[in-house]
């Protein structure tokens, strides 16, 4: 099953995607949809249905309680930044007036001259949990989707904490779907291609299979110090091949065209603006 965020005009329903169909949903998002725990038959429910040209999509989960993300979490990824492999996961969490829909602009701020790309393969929780086991963990994920966690790596580095360098507002699509597990190879593991084209060069390719710490053993952990709650979401990191590792390094401008795909889930197509500051 897929699922999305729609707008019509300018008022958000969860929607079931069915190829270019979507079929509004007695939810507002899909976060409020996932708040139903009979959310799976909820989302089969007949509505009335629009085509792709008649809605713009909003953030999959427009308002996530929490987006906690991973960094240094593929070991491609970590080889190129110079580190050792982690023995737990580096958790910095983003707020959500960072998040836009797939295809919306990325702001580019004038405060940052160094702005990154970072596709990522993103859990979206579906059952309350706190200190899962293996079992809870794999039935808390709700699905996949997939985010840019669009990176502003001058802030990022002033200080040894991430969290500036991650939150600046619309800056970070997320979609264009949920995607059920059931739906994809490996299921609560999935083993997807990432990739990322910046104005038509490849910049990114990986298998989700690269992970240090996978999406079951992530949602463990997290929610160990914390309860997770339908329409959280966990970024689970991103592989190599990063803007700010290349020789020399290399940063999004005004204009460039970021397209971020996970196979048998989506493509966020975003094209990067400056913004204007009045």
């Amino acid at each position: 099953m897929k699922l999305a965020t729609i707008l019509i005009d300018d008022t958000t329903r969860a929607a079931r995607v069915d190829g270019e169909t979507y079929t509004a949903l007695a939810a507002a998002d899909v976060r409020e949809l996932l708040e139903d725990p009979s959310w799976r038959t909820k989302a089969r429910e007949p509505g009335e249905r629009y085509t792709a040209a008649e809605v713009r999509l909003a953030p999959v989960v427009p308002a996530p309680g929490k987006v906690v993300c991973v960094g240094l979490n593929y070991r491609t990824h970590i080889l190129e930044m110079g580190r050792d492999l982690p023995e737990y996961p580096t958790l910095f969490a983003k707020f959500a007036d960072t998040l836009i829909g797939a295809h919306d602009d990325i702001v580019l701020p004038p405060e940052s001259g160094s702005v990154d790309w970072e596709a990522e393969l993103c859990v979206v929780i579906g059952a309350t949990v706190r200190r899962a086991t293996s079992q809870q963990a794999a039935a808390a994920i709700a699905g996949f989707t997939v985010l840019n966690d669009v990176s502003m790596r001058d802030w990022q580095f002033r200080t040894r904490e991430w969290l500036q360098g991650k939150n600046f507002e619309a800056s970070t699509p997320i979609g264009p779907v949920l995607v059920t597990p059931d739906e994809l190879p490996g299921a609560v593991r999935p083993a997807l291609t990432i990739t990322t084209v910046v104005d038509g060069e490849e910049m990114q390719r990986a298998d989700s299979g690269d992970l240090v710490f996978d999406p079951v053993a992530l949602v463990e952990y997290v929610s160990t110090m914390i309860t997770l709650r339908p329409g959280d979401v966990i970024a689970t990191g991103t592989p190599g091949g990063v803007g700010h590792a290349r020789k020399p390094a290399r940063y999004l401008t005004a204009g460039s065209k970021v397209v971020t795909t996970i196979e048998h889930i989506g493509s966020l197509e975003n094209t990067v603006r400056s913004e204007s500051c009045t």
